[in-house]
């Protein structure tokens, strides 16, 4: 990174200087022209302004080393020690990770009276767990939290640390970033790693046309979100591997502005990445009436409905149903697509289901690059004709799934 220094002794016209800046984010005040924050660094002021007026200013690059950190973190996202099973995927990529540069994987729990749950991740191959138990972390609070892990990861210096992308990651994850200043890569698909420890975080960038793969090489820890169901979770083992290390925080290091008065359950709803059975409708679908032939192939194959974007921005269903990045993360044993594209952004959050069956009438579509099974056809004719043998008894739901 760099800066722009203004020479005002050079400058020959201050106006013709702020002309030259197509952002306006030239101005003058108190009679010297400044620059801000409209300013995209484009160096055009730079270029073509008198000669020495405007400087661009490389920032001094301070290398970091490398070799003071070690192990692959994950923060076990847990709702009063009920451990939530993104935590167990990011485990298992974890261990992945940390097998080819030879280091060890940490977990990092918060909360209060949680020991007995958090002794379960003992059972999933992982070296260490610091847990930080203390009657303030009862509940989830950003600054004593992020207080926490600054804590974990100053003393440890693990050289990533992954984060589910549940409410709470999404909160958690900036904070920790901006403590270091460091990257964070959120929604990430695939994660990979180089022999110098340089984290690969690769995810879909400008609506799904291209996987950006993104690097940190110059920071640390390498900061990371991924969404549940993209990756896979490790085999529980019956003999438990690694020790839980309890750590101490200083109190003043964990006030917070916000009280929690009182906490009331939500009741459980029907979650679109739970289900066994997906039936996805696209842009295919001609109406919404017409969702009524996608709703009863779900009700006899005991499934759930849901959808692409485009049916969302249509305001045909509510936005839960939404298969994608933007949307929801699935891994079903069956998935369905009824007239749907393929985009990047929806087969992302999509293509670990067990088997993905696709129906579209355009042969060339994405969707049956990722697809296990394809139909080229009308889905007004091919769902209609599923339906009727599934109630005549000649296709039986054990078969499809």
């Amino acid at each position: 990174m760099g800066r722009l220094v203004i020479n005002q002794d050079r400058i020959v016209n201050k106006e013709e200087l702020i002309k030259l800046c197509p952002f306006n984010a030239m101005e003058i005040s108190d009679g010297n022209v400044e620059i801000n924050s409209a300013c995209k660094m484009c160096k055009l002021c730079v270029r073509r302004g008198p000669e020495g007026a405007v400087v661009f200013v490389e920032d001094e690059k301070v290398e970091i080393d490398k070799s003071i950190w070690s192990g692959i973190a994950v923060y076990v996202d847990h709702l009063e020690g009920e451990i939530h099973p993104v935590t167990l995927e990011l485990i298992g990529k974890a261990r992945e990770l940390a097998n080819k540069v030879n280091q060890e994987v940490y977990c990092v729990a918060i909360g209060n009276n949680i020991d007995e749950s958090i002794y379960e991740i003992l059972h999933y191959g992982v070296d260490k767990v610091y847990l930080y138990d203390n009657e303030e972390l009862k509940y989830f609070r950003i600054e004593p939290y992020t207080a926490a892990i600054e804590d974990f990861i100053k003393n440890v210096k693990p050289t990533a640390f992954l984060v589910g992308a549940t409410t709470v990651g999404r909160s958690l994850a900036p904070r920790v970033a901006a403590r270091f200043r460091t990257g964070l890569t959120a929604d990430c698909t695939i994660l990979d790693i180089k022999e110098n420890t340089d984290l690969v975080q690769i995810r879909p960038a400008f609506g799904g046309n291209i996987m950006a793969q993104i690097i940190t090489p110059n920071s640390r820890p390498q900061l990371a979100t991924v969404r549940y169901k993209v990756m896979s979770a490790p085999e529980r083992t019956r003999d438990i591997s690694g020790e839980i290390v309890k750590c101490h925080i200083s109190e003043d290091k964990l006030i917070s502005n916000i009280r929690v008065l009182d906490v009331h359950q939500k009741s459980k709803e029907k979650e679109i990445s739970e289900a066994d059975v997906l039936v996805v409708a696209g842009r295919g679908v001609k109406s919404e009436k017409d969702l009524g032939m996608i709703k009863e192939l779900c009700e006899l194959l005991g499934g759930e409905m849901a959808v692409t974007r485009p049916l969302i921005e249509a305001g045909w269903v509510d936005a839960k149903r939404q298969v994608g990045l933007s949307g929801r993360t699935v891994r079903p044993k069956l998935i369905i697509t009824c007239g749907v594209s393929g985009a990047v952004q929806f087969t992302a959050g999509m293509n670990n289901s067990d088997y993905i069956f696709a129906i579209n009438t355009d042969e060339k579509a994405s969707i049956f690059e990722v697809a296990h099974y394809g139909i080229v056809g009308d889905i007004y004719e091919i769902v209609p004709a599923l339906i009727e043998k599934i109630k005549d008894g000649k296709l039986e739901k054990s078969n499809i799934i």
